[in-house]
């Protein structure tokens, strides 16, 4: 089993709990751990025998820049439920959703969720 990871996926969402976060926005980081038999891609070297990362970008397009959610565990799970329903050949799936600088009132890097999926 192999693993592939998309990294620091960057979006700027409306997203949150506080309606000023909704209107405002605020930056968010999206990771993605893919594991799946992927060793046919590295023989044949075509897009058709792994995952593309245009679709995966797609998905997570869809759930950042759609409607605005207030927990980004929301966010996570849809974005989790959507890839999994999508790659078939995945055995299991890890997403992790970042909201940088959330707003608390001691400076704070990051607030992140990450979720797992399992065939």
């Amino acid at each position: 089993m192999e693993t592939l990871t998309l990294k620091s996926l960057r979006f700027k969402g409306y997203h949150g709990y506080y309606e000023k976060e909704r209107q405002q926005g605020n930056d968010f980081e999206v990771d993605i751990i893919f594991s799946a038999d992927l060793r046919k891609a590295g023989d044949s070297d075509q897009l058709d025998d792994t995952i593309d990362y245009q679709e995966v970008l797609s998905i997570v397009k869809e759930v950042m820049h759609g409607p605005s959610q207030k927990l980004i565990e929301t966010l996570a799970k849809r974005i989790g439920d959507q890839l999994f329903g999508q790659f078939s050949q995945v055995q299991s799936i890890e997403v992790s959703v970042r909201k940088l600088h959330p707003p608390l009132d001691i400076e704070t890097a990051y607030s992140e969720i990450t979720m797992q999926w399992q065939r």
